[in-house]
């Protein structure tokens, strides 16, 4: 080993290993964020979230970026543990999902949403799960509403959820096909 390498390992090693993991700070009760501050933060965090995401090879982790996104930027939402939350559809659930409408209508099979996630921990922004819901064929699961839901870790490995505690929640927007949208300050339109 060369001598500033050596040097640069040994400064590293004098680092507390939270330090280097706080490279995306956050001043204040999340709740309470700006919107300026609220893409501030995302733009620190989200390459990092779609990296951790993508590393284990799951089609829907790598390429949901490329999907529609839902929203001008992440938002604040109680259902997902006080997570910012930024919502993709696939092409065959954008049109639909972007009407953002409240009854009378089924999403089509196919239909894949993915949903980022981050947290505010000690004053620093970390990645949270990658929330999945995936809409069957009629009859794929009558008990979900005909969805499938699914989650990945930041480090893109599979999350182990209960389908019965995604529906439990998600079936109390049942009028609207269990979709619960992103806030309406927040969200895109199609219409």
């Amino acid at each position: 080993m060369k001598l500033p390498t050596k040097i640069a390992a040994g400064l590293l090693a004098l680092v507390p290993a939270g330090a280097i993991a706080q490279d995306c700070p956050v001043d204040g009760d999340p709740s309470e964020l700006a919107a300026e501050a609220v893409v501030k933060v995302y733009e620190c965090i989200e390459a990092k979230m779609a990296e951790g995401y993508a590393k284990n090879g799951d089609p829907t982790g790598s390429d949901f970026r490329s999907w529609q996104v839902t929203s001008t930027r992440p938002a604040l939402a109680g259902p997902h543990g006080e997570r910012f939350l930024q919502t993709f559809a696939n092409g065959i659930a954008a049109e639909q999902y972007l009407k953002f409408a409240e009854e009378g209508f089924v999403m089509p099979a196919g239909s894949v949403l993915a949903k980022e996630s981050f947290k505010v921990k000690k004053g620093n922004a970390v990645p949270g799960p990658l929330f999945i819901m995936t809409k069957l064929a009629d009859g794929g699961a009558p008990e979900a509403g005909d969805w499938f839901y699914a989650a990945l870790l930041p480090s893109g490995k599979e999350m182990k959820i209960k389908q019965s505690f995604c529906a439990g929640c998600h079936m109390n927007w049942e009028d609207q096909d269990s979709l619960a949208y992103p806030l309406e300050e927040v969200r895109l339109s199609n219409q």
